[in-house]
């Protein structure tokens, strides 16, 4: 279920976007909900542990109570409002 990051990954484009959050439990849901109507990968991750943020059981099995950083490369409005507002939080 975890991936761990050492180093930049083959395939990875040098242009992904990379944004920070603060996930609250009750938000997972929605934001998960988000991350799978995008057509592009989007992964989130707390130090070197990645998963993919299409898996709600991938994002509860991250710490929620620490910043976390999302890192995609594709444009769907729907998850950059929310990105939008989960950032505010930060």
């Amino acid at each position: 279920m975890f991936r761990v990051l050492y180093g930049k990954e083959k395939g990875m484009l040098s242009k992904a976007i990379k944004k920070s959050i603060i996930l609250k439990p009750a938000q997972v849901k929605d934001f998960v909900n988000a991350a799978t109507k995008c057509n592009f990968d989007v992964d989130i991750y707390y130090n070197r542990y990645v998963v993919d943020a299409k898996s709600i059981l991938g994002v509860f099995g991250l710490d929620l109570t620490k910043k976390l950083t999302v890192e995609y490369d594709g444009y769907e409005e729907g998850f950059e409002r929310m990105l939008n507002k989960l950032s505010a939080t930060v």
